[in-house]
């Protein structure tokens, strides 16, 4: 999975609106949309987002299409997230822990390249 995609995908206000009807329930196109001020068109715009960043599955019932949060969908998020925080929290801790910041004397800015 690619997390630059969902990342992308969970930018959008309405598709996490849509995530969160879906999380609980499969629901058609439809159903979603009469939750929302959005077209019914504008909902499977959303959701084929959705379904391309592997945030949700589709299924059939019958001539009915129902659409519903994949669960290991968002793997490679908290993926991403777990590394992100860990790294720069480390970093924070070191900066903080740093004989500098003991003994009182300012933090320097890093200087960029």
């Amino acid at each position: 999975m690619n997390p630059d995609a969902a990342l992308k995908a969970l930018a959008e206000p309405n598709r996490r609106a849509i995530l969160h009807l879906v999380s609980a329930d499969p629901r058609s196109v439809r159903e979603i949309a009469s939750h929302l001020d959005i077209t019914p068109q504008a909902v499977s715009r959303h959701l084929k987002v959705l379904r391309e960043a592997g945030l949700v599955d589709e299924r059939r019932e019958g001539t009915r299409h129902l659409f519903l949060v994949r669960p290991d969908g968002f793997a490679a998020v908290q993926d991403f997230l777990a590394d992100f925080w860990t790294r720069h929290l480390g970093q924070l801790k070191a900066t903080m822990e740093s004989p500098a910041e003991q003994a009182g004397e300012p933090r320097r800015k890093p200087r960029h390249s």
